[in-house]
């Protein structure tokens, strides 16, 4: 090369401008994070979107077909983990069956409930309380009309019980206004969904040794009490309200008494050996008749009384239970037949033959499994509606579906819920995140060669 030539070449790359390598890779490695960071957003609302739409796996994905609202389940499952609450949107709507027990999936924490409520199309939600062993159809109900739950939320030393709606997913709390109340329990609820009776715990003497129940009926709408029942130092189990919503009949010890509205006494008298007030379907369709569960060794029927005097009016015409530590009465179909909540003994668990308190009959670790039946007039046996999973152990079912005598095929949700399915994602995009912050400057380096190998191709 000659040095006219080399001259020549030297001028003319001066005149070239020179490439701003540093300042290039730069604004590359900033367009990289920015593209980064939009995308992880990007993700977070869809993931977030997502957990908010996703419908609860294994439920149904139509609407339920005329009359499933008013229906009952012929079997219950277990809550998939990963379940939604109850509030959760999206709302489930007025549920047909709550029930708790020691189920997998129906505790949390150390001594924590978990309520299992069952929409009308197998969806299924749960509800995280604090109380201990809280048995379905006493200490947890659920309104007539299957749109409301009320529960303990906090379980001892926490006076004040919480009602969930299930249709608008709302919460409140109410108390019985009671002084010195340890613990608050919803009891039972007025045919009109209007009224819930709280029963509180309330400590008799400065060493907390002895305690007595004080029943208040508390209307939701504005808030008003009134005493049913104060001063007994047994529990007050189980509230039966007459179907007109006039009268209140509770069991207290060996004792019935039927109260008014007002919290006037009606009429008190004292039961037989061996024979409980029914349950919450204690009274007749047409409320003049009480009726009593009996049991006669292993076999269990259920019988007719005065609400006025407790005379007894003689046995109904419907089949006996056989095999059960207890029968509840839930109500009456309008086909006349009874409903009933028959609680099978868990293997191992003591007689049930011999003269038993209800409290240690119904305790979870003496029940095995739950079943409705429903009891037919003129039939030798009664007919099985629903079966339960081992080891659920109270149940409690709307009065609306009572009534309606209808049952459906079920299909209980399997595998995990949208919880399950929300947190996953999300973990693994928050770790994905975590991993391309701290790794960025080698992320932009590689997407800069890259570039540049694709540049020289």
């Amino acid at each position: 090369m000659t040095a006219r030539l080399r001259e020549s070449l030297h001028t003319a790359a001066a005149d070239v401008p020179a490439y701003p390598v540093y300042k290039r890779a730069l604004a590359t490695a900033r367009r990289s994070r920015r593209r980064t960071a939009l995308g992880a957003a990007a993700g977070l609302a869809l993931v977030v979107a997502a957990g908010a739409l996703l419908p609860l796996t294994g439920g149904s994905p139509v609407a339920p077909a005329a009359g499933a609202e008013s229906a009952l389940p012929d079997r219950l499952g277990l809550p998939p983990f990963g379940s939604l609450h109850a509030d959760d949107w999206p709302h489930l709507g007025p549920a047909s069956v709550i029930f708790t027990g020691q189920a997998r999936g129906l505790e949390h924490g150390e001594e924590g409930t978990v309520i299992a409520v069952v929409g009308t199309d197998d969806r299924y939600r749960i509800i995280k309380s604090g109380g201990v062993n809280e048995h379905a159809g006493e200490d947890t109900v659920l309104s007539p009309d299957g749109r409301q739950v009320a529960f303990m939320p906090g379980g001892f030393w926490d006076p004040k019980v919480k009602i969930i709606d299930l249709v608008t997913g709302a919460g409140r709390t109410v108390t019985g206004g009671v002084p010195n109340t340890v613990m608050a329990e919803p009891a039972g609820w007025s045919p009109d969904g209007r009224a819930l009776v709280v029963r509180d715990t309330v400590v008799v003497d400065s060493q907390g040794s002895a305690y007595r129940d004080v029943l208040t009926l508390v209307r939701l709408d504005d808030g008003r009490r009134v005493t049913l029942m104060d001063g007994s130092e047994e529990r007050s189990i189980p509230v039966a309200f007459a179907p007109d919503g006039a009268r209140v009949a509770i069991q207290t010890g060996r004792t019935v008494t039927v109260t008014g509205l007002d919290g006037r006494q009606v009429a008190s008298f004292a039961l037989e050996p061996e024979t409980e007030l029914a349950g919450k379907g204690a009274w007749s369709p047409d409320g003049r008749t009480l009726t009593v569960t009996r049991r006669d060794g292993d076999r269990w029927s259920l019988r007719r009384l005065d609400p006025g005097t407790g005379r007894d009016l003689g046995a109904l015409d419907l089949p006996a239970v056989t095999g059960v530590t207890a029968i509840r009465l839930l109500g009456w179909a309008t086909d006349g037949s009874a409903r009933v909540v028959a609680y099978r003994p868990a293997p191992g668990a003591r007689a049930f033959d011999v003269p038993l308190a209800m409290d240690e009959r119904l305790a979870y670790g003496n029940v095995g499994t739950v079943e409705v039946l429903a009891l037919h007039s003129g039939t030798e046996q009664p007919a099985t509606l629903l079966t339960a999973p081992r080891d659920v152990a109270a149940i409690d079912v709307a009065d609306s579906v009572v009534r309606s005598g209808q049952t459906r095929t079920a299909d209980p949700p399997l595998g995990v819920g949208p919880r399950f399915w929300f947190w996953t994602v999300l973990g693994t995009l928050l770790v994905g995140g975590v991993a391309a912050y701290r790794n960025r400057s080698a992320l932009a380096l590689w997407r800069f060669q890259r570039r540049a190998r694709r540049g020289r191709a």
